[in-house]
């Protein structure tokens, strides 16, 4: 990679299919296989690739990720040439203007990386999983002599409502463009990965931002504008590596328990790629004699004294005698009590469950009122909770952020929503 290059990390999106748990976090931030958060992998990708000049574009609820990221000491980012920089939404005088969509995020930005004058810029999201060298996307797009280029990756057509579909010709040239379609004509998602000349792209976000009708967004406005006026050379450039949009909740948890497997669709142990994170220090995790461990990621300071199988078990986590915690996820310094039972779980961190809890008992009923969020049988437990003793809770049950024992009224049926009382 010759070329200058800077990478600017969309990290402003609220991930409200995730429920409660980013309900005080926003979505790069949540916490992630064992001891990461979602924005490390991007993180990562960029100085593993050898780009180290880092503009992370935060909006919603941006404290826990400005402290995760700091000055970027772990990411080997903490420099005086480069670096990373948090950067959100500018604020003009007299009034405050969040970023509109992400073209206008990257708008708001072109002083900012113009003070580097690069010659190509990579946009990224800081809300998938996934491992790449951005150099071999970056050769791509050198060798077709694009103006722009996408990631995609093939999908079920099944799937392609989801996502942004390229259309492209026999050189992978991008000639039509398909978001969200019902009906799609490709299998080639958009990833959220994009490589452009900077001096091309600086010029689209200007005529972007003067356009009224514009949602300001790379899918929905830039990229067909590009295809559409024929203004420059967009080319697909196809990804077969591993990527995963964790922006559910059965999602998230599938990619945590993937973690778990003899060999994992995603390898978090590759000497050659690490994935970076600020985590605090911990004491080496202890595994008591009482305890039974199998196809699970016990992080440090965990404690284990009951059963683990097919789990991912943060930092400092305690797991008391009796206890069976199967098919979940138990994040950063909750406290188990003995003889608890969870199985297809997700429970938050500094939560504390009781002796004899039972989380995902009874036949799986739908959520009774966010049935799109809360579903697979998973039960999911916010952060700083207390679950009394000897409570049932039923599967695709949510129990809310900051919910206490005098919150609880007996056992919680299947499909219910525990709050916190005013």
């Amino acid at each position: 990679m010759a070329k200058k290059v800077v990478a600017l990390i969309l990290a402003g999106g609220q991930g409200t299919r995730l429920g409660l748990l980013t309900d005080e976090v926003a979505k790069p931030a949540v916490p992630f296989g064992g001891k990461y958060r979602i924005i490390d992998f991007s993180l990562s990708n960029c100085v593993n690739s050898g780009i180290t000049a880092v503009g992370v574009l935060t909006q919603y609820r941006p404290h826990i990720l400005s402290r995760h990221i700091g000055i970027g000491r772990p990411w080997d980012l903490d420099r005086k040439d480069g670096g990373v920089v948090i950067l959100p939404p500018f604020i003009a005088q007299g009034d405050s203007n969040w970023y509109k969509g992400t073209a206008n995020a990257v708008f708001q930005n072109i002083d900012f990386v113009d003070d580097f004058d690069p010659e190509l810029l990579v946009v990224l999201s800081g809300d998938h999983i996934y491992s790449m060298d951005y150099n071999e996307m970056i050769d791509y797009h050198l060798s077709k002599g694009a103006t722009g280029t996408v990631a995609c990756m093939r999908v079920p057509l099944s799937e392609a409502h989801r996502f942004g579909m390229m259309i492209t010709d026999f050189e992978n040239k991008i000639t039509d463009f398909q978001e969200k379609p019902k009906e799609p004509k490709s299998d080639l998602a958009s990833l959220g990965i994009y490589v452009f000349d900077w001096k091309f792209l600086r010029e689209r976000l200007i005529q972007d931002e003067k356009d009224p009708e514009s949602d300001n967004d790379f899918g929905k406005n830039i990229l067909p504008k590009i295809v559409q006026d024929n203004a420059g050379k967009l080319f697909a450039f196809v990804f077969e590596g591993y990527w995963r949009d964790v922006g559910t909740i059965e999602s998230l948890w599938e990619a945590n328990i993937e973690l778990t497997r003899p060999i994992p669709p995603f390898n978090l142990h590759d000497p050659s790629w690490r994935f970076y994170t600020q985590t605090e220090e911990y004491l080496p995790a202890y595994v008591g004699t009482s305890s039974h461990v199998r196809n699970s990621l016990i992080n440090e300071g965990a404690e284990i004294y009951g059963r683990v199988e097919n789990s991912v078990i943060f930092q400092g986590v305690q797991i008391g005698e009796g206890s069976l915690v199967k098919n979940s996820v138990v994040m950063t310094n909750s406290k188990i009590g003995r003889n608890v039972v969870i199985e297809r779980g997700i429970v938050g961190e500094g939560t504390f469950v009781k002796d004899g809890v039972v989380l995902g008992y009874g036949d799986e009923v739908p959520h009774e009122t966010q049935p799109h969020i809360y579903n697979a049988g998973i039960v999911v437990v916010g952060s700083d909770v207390v679950i009394p003793q000897n409570t049932k809770i039923g599967k695709n049950s949510a129990i809310l952020n900051h919910v206490r024992e005098e919150d609880f009224e007996g056992d919680v049926e299947g499909g219910k929503t525990i709050s916190p009382k005013a």
